[in-house]
């Protein structure tokens, strides 16, 4: 690609930072959102997705952009020119500093856990906040930067159903669902995770909203304390679930929103959303108290999602199974298919 392309894929991608930030910088004052999607591969030649994070405690912006990989072989020095020319041009169309612009090259993941390794040591740390509750994100370190916003919707809606329930959070990742649960008044919220490093910054943002001394943590060896309200375990979920159907526990709220793909060593076998789907909203309505809710989703285009395949409760007439999808994906989402939602309410 000679320089003069690169100049008109600059330019185009300006003009369309401008456009989407003149119409979301309404939007976003309006629903008081102050971190949000701006970019997503509007431009097929520009294959970016940038995120706009402020950070709370100073009102600096921030952008976090992520180049996809692309369907092609590209030299890397030949990938970095083209990444520093939008970066530059990303930066000055919104006056952000360069300085706040960090950006990423995300690869496909091939039988890797690649999507939770490090792939940097800077630790550019920022406190977000999403509707009074409060996030640490990392801009720099990882690939993904600590908080999936394309779920701020639901996150909300379980803060508006949380009061008094007890609350089970799977794949729990930085926890913020969980963060949610308890701001809205949870009895209990147990987050299961195998990741030590994602547990630990879960239990961290729990601190962060003022409930570090309700807060214990723990594993299959060290389990945490079971007078905590508020309890991280890392533990597989599926493993976690089968004991709990044993022990005869319930909970009344279910957050269930696992990866498409796992091979990590902690697991027995290859977790595969698409194969295991099934056997894992089976367990979790084995664990629902009745009048209980699931909230399952997952970004796999290719789960063909039927409840008649997963048998149990969900074969139950009386079992209410509704589609959120759509409802759930926020505004600044142009990609309405980023992740998919349902909802399903026992009697």
């Amino acid at each position: 690609m000679n320089n003069q392309s690169i100049e008109n894929q600059a330019v185009m991608f300006a003009n369309r930072l401008s456009k989407r930030y003149a119409h979301l910088k309404k939007w976003a004052k309006r629903t008081t959102v102050s971190s949000f999607r701006l970019y997503d591969k509007d431009i097929p030649e520009v294959p970016l997705a940038v995120d706009l994070y402020t950070d709370a405690e100073t009102g600096d912006r921030h952008l976090h952009i992520s180049l996809y990989e692309r369907p092609y072989d590209k030299p890397d020095d030949e990938e970095d020119a083209w990444m520093a020319v939008m970066k530059e041009a990303a930066a000055k169309t919104l006056s952000v500093p360069d300085n706040h612009v960090h950006t990423k090259i995300r690869r496909r993941q091939r039988g890797t856990e690649a999507q939770y390794d490090k792939v940097s040591e800077r630790g550019t740390c920022i406190i977000i906040d999403e509707g009074g509750a409060k996030f640490r994100i990392n801009l720099s370190d990882y690939l993904d930067t600590g908080i999936f916003l394309d779920h701020r919707p639901a996150r909300l809606h379980v803060r508006e159903t949380a009061a008094g329930k007890r609350v089970l959070n799977l794949f729990c990742y930085t926890g913020a669902f969980s963060v949610h649960a308890a701001l809205g008044g949870a009895a209990s919220v147990t987050s299961i995770d195998l990741s030590r490093t994602y547990l630990g910054w879960a239990a961290d943002n729990m601190t962060l909203n003022g409930f570090g001394s309700r807060t214990s943590t723990g594993d299959e060896k060290n389990p945490p304390a079971s007078g905590a309200p508020f309890i991280f375990y890392r533990y597989d979920a599926m493993s976690y679930l089968k004991n709990a159907v044993r022990a005869r526990d319930r909970w009344d709220l279910i957050i269930c929103d696992p990866p498409t793909f796992s091979n990590s060593k902690k697991l027995d076998d290859v977790f595969d959303i698409n194969r295991d789907w099934t056997e894992l909203c089976r367990l979790c309505l084995a664990v629902l108290a009745p009048g209980g809710t699931l909230l399952f989703s997952t970004n796999s285009r290719k789960l063909k999602f039927d409840s008649d395949l997963i048998g149990g409760a969900a074969a139950n007439p009386a079992t209410r199974i509704t589609d959120l999808s759509e409802w759930s994906i926020p505004e600044d989402f142009r990609n309405r298919k980023i992740h998919r939602l349902w909802k399903f309410e026992l009697p």
